[in-house]
Parts: C-alpha cells; structure tokens; sequence
C-alpha cells in the first residue's frame, strides 16, 4: 500500500482547519515530510507510516500533549497542529526549517564547514541548552541522534527537530534510538531511553561536532572485516571503550582513517578534554548515573568560548588557557594572559580583546550564558592598554593598584584590577 500524498491533497487537522500537500520534502525511517500550506502559510507535515509505530494510539496522545504543553524553547522545531487520525493514518504541523539552517551531516560530511571556531562552540552552547530546558520540562527526547539538527554556520544557531518521540520522564513509545548513539545500557537492553540516556547520545553528538569521529570506533572496528550483531553489541553494549581513553590503549584512533580526532584531540583545552574523558570513562559507560550533567556541558562549554580569543600573528581563532600557549592554526608561541576567576573557580574568561562577559559570570544567581553584561576592549588611546567594560545597570568595585567604583559603562583597567565585586553575593579574582 501506498503512504505517498499527492500533491493538492488536503488533510484535515484537529482544529477544523485543513492542509494542503505541495510537496515532497524528504523521508525517514518513520514517515515522509512535506510542505503543506494552511491559511496561505507554508509549514512542514510529518506523515507516518502505520507500520512504523509500535504505540500508535500512545504515540498520538503524547504528540497532542506536547503540543499542549508548548516547546520548551525556541530551539526546537515542535509540533504545532495534529492531524486527524484516520485508522492510524496521521501527522503533524510544525515550521519549516529556514534555508540558512543546514543538516547536521552535512556538517560531518564536510559539505559545508563553520565560519569560525566560535561557531562551533556557539553551536554547542545552544544544543545542551535545547536538552537542558527540555529535561527541566520533564522531558526526555529518547532517540538523539546527528539527524536531529539543523544548524546555521554563520551564527551557531541551532534547531532541534524530529520531536515526535519526546516524551515524559518514564513514558516509553517503544523507542530505542539509533544505532551508534544509544546509550549502552539501551543497548544491552537493561534500560529503556530515558533523560540519563540523553546524557550519553548528547555526548555522542557533541564529541562528532568538535572532533568528527566517532567517540568509540577506533582499532577495534577497523580491524573487524564485517560488523556483525555480536560485535555491535560488544562495542557499543558490553565492552565500548573510549578512543582518547587515558588508560586503555586498545581502542586508539587509526591513522589515514580516524585523523580528524588525531589532528583535532590535543588542540583543546585539558579541562575541555577531561569531560569528555569522564563521560566515556569505563566507570561511566557502566555505571550511567555518573555521566555529566547538561549543567556540568553548560558550564564547560561556556569556558570553552571564553578561552578564545583571536591570534596576533596569523588572525585567526584560537584557545587561550592555561594549559595552552601556542596558536593552533600557525602555532606560535602566544604569551600568558591574565583570567577572570568567576564563582570559585566555577567559570574563567581569558581577558583578551573581544571576549565578553556574561550574566553567569557576574551574578551569583544566574546561569545565563547569553546576555552580555561586560567587554574586553582596548583604550583607542592606547592600544597596549586593555579594560574590562561595565555593560550592566550596576556598579562595580575595584581592588587592587588602582581601587575604585566603576558606574555602567565605565571601564576597569586589567592591569590595575586584582579582584572585581559585581554585587553583594558575587565577585571574581584576576590571576596572572
């Protein structure tokens, strides 16, 4: 039987209104997506194939609950209108994907690249955001996977799609996941998805964003001249092993085959290397309940930005930290900074021209990574001299050589300046 519409197809959607199909836009493995228009505005339908869903009447009850509830940001591509159900024959609304959002394996195929080692980052920022807000809903996605997202290589902005299989914690659709990217408890079979699964895909993906390879096929798949069940199992089920694992060495990255992980691996930040290192630790890929946070990815991502910073000699993007002393584009020799030490150690921003601070940084309350409260510039005057500028409506207090209370849109000078109280309850230490 056909699942095919035709084109001028009208389907029904459970607020009255209609949508008409013009035309083909792809197919999964769960159905086909179309462009449909309703009332003269174009949206995308995600038509299913029957078959194809285990849960059929669970699943519709959790698409129309969903749409209930609302997205939990603006990041995802959520279902807006439920089609009618018509013996199982049904669909959802939601947005088109604007054209200057590209696929995600794209982006791994090398098909289309960022514009900036920012971007990326930027990129990254705002997928754990997607997954932080939607498991604070009580939601977890259940099949995260690089087919999820549409990202803008100009901005690092994100859309998350393929919603229809998130779902409340403890609710199972009957979904496992895709392979290579479930948990290895799912693969086991000893756990169905859940919000510490996510943990794990998230991870997945994050480690393919940065580094282009998969975190645990090295060696050990390349030796195997076919990948049978059992072996599936056993590397990404019974015996996964990391691929920059610090201690086991049995499952290194080949050369001429896994070289992007090669080339890319030493060029980050230790600490950046050390949550990957957690998440896929042996203790990890065994015992879930350890595996990082979407808070702990936040905060690490968000040093990860503040390390950047723009090479004086080759112009181009480059970290900056304390374990890192050479450009990773020309390497030259880059001299120390000094670093804003935000919340107890919690946050550091490099204080290089350009970077910014954010509201995380500067309030004791918050953990927004996104509004801008203060700027690392130089006096036109004097381009050797550098300052931190007040981008708050508050004032600060200086100490150190030269004490003193910086109003809004005032300027610290870096060199003067040991410790900066942003408010009562939040200050931050300048280290050399």
């Amino acid at each position: 039987m056909s699942h095919e519409l035709n084109i001028g197809t009208q389907i029904p959607l459970e607020n009255g209104n209609t949508a008409t199909i013009m035309e083909k836009l792809g197919e999964g493995g769960q159905g086909t997506v179309y462009r449909v228009s309703i009332d003269g505005k174009d949206y995308a339908l995600k038509w299913y194939f029957p078959e194809r869903i285990s849960k059929p009447k669970d699943f519709y009850e959790n698409l129309k609950n969903n749409i209930e509830k609302g997205s939990p940001n603006d990041a995802f591509l959520w279902p807006k209108f439920l089609t009618t159900n018509n013996n199982g024959r049904f669909g959802y609304i939601m947005d088109l994907r604007p054209k200057n959002y590209r696929d995600f394996s794209e982006i791994l195929l090398n098909k289309v690249n960022f514009n900036a080692l920012s971007t990326v980052v930027m990129a990254a920022i705002n997928i754990v955001n997607g997954f932080r807000d939607l498991h604070r809903n009580g939601y977890s996605y259940q099949d995260l996977n690089d087919g999820n997202f549409f990202i803008d290589t100009d901005t690092g902005s994100v859309l998350i799609c393929d919603n229809d299989n998130v779902a409340p914690y403890g609710t199972s659709l009957g979904i496992a996941g895709k392979a290579r990217y479930m948990a290895p408890e799912v693969v086991r079979s000893k756990m169905r998805p859940d919000n510490i699964t996510d943990r794990f895909s998230l991870a997945v993906v994050l480690f393919l964003l940065f580094f282009r390879n998969h975190p645990l096929e090295g060696q050990r798949l390349v030796q195997c001249p076919c990948l049978t069940e059992e072996l599936e199992l056993k590397f990404y089920g019974k015996d996964p092993v990391f691929i920059c694992d610090p201690e086991r060495d049995n499952n290194r990255p080949v050369p001429d085959v896994h070289d992007n992980v090669i080339r890319l691996w030493p060029l980050f930040p230790a600490f950046f290397r050390e949550i990957f290192q957690k998440v896929f630790s042996k203790d990890c890929l065994h015992r879930d309940r350890n595996r990082p946070t979407d808070n702990e990815w936040q905060i690490a991502l968000t040093n990860l930005r503040s390390c950047i910073a723009t090479c004086p000699n080759c112009g181009q993007e480059t970290f900056m930290d304390e374990s890192l002393g050479r450009c990773i584009n020309c390497n030259i020799s880059i001299p120390k900074q000094r670093i804003l030490v935000c919340k107890d150690d919690k946050y550091k921003v490099v204080l290089f021209p350009g970077n910014k601070l954010y509201r995380c940084h500067t309030d004791s309350t918050s953990d927004d990574y996104q509004e801008i409260t203060g700027e690392i510039i130089r006096n036109p005057k004097n381009p050797q001299l550098w300052g931190i500028k007040n981008l708050t409506q508050d004032c600060w207090n200086t100490e150190g050589a030269e004490s003193k209370m910086i109003p809004p849109g005032g300027v610290l000078i870096i060199t003067r300046t040991s410790r900066i109280t942003f408010s009562a309850s939040c200050s931050a230490d300048i280290i050399f």
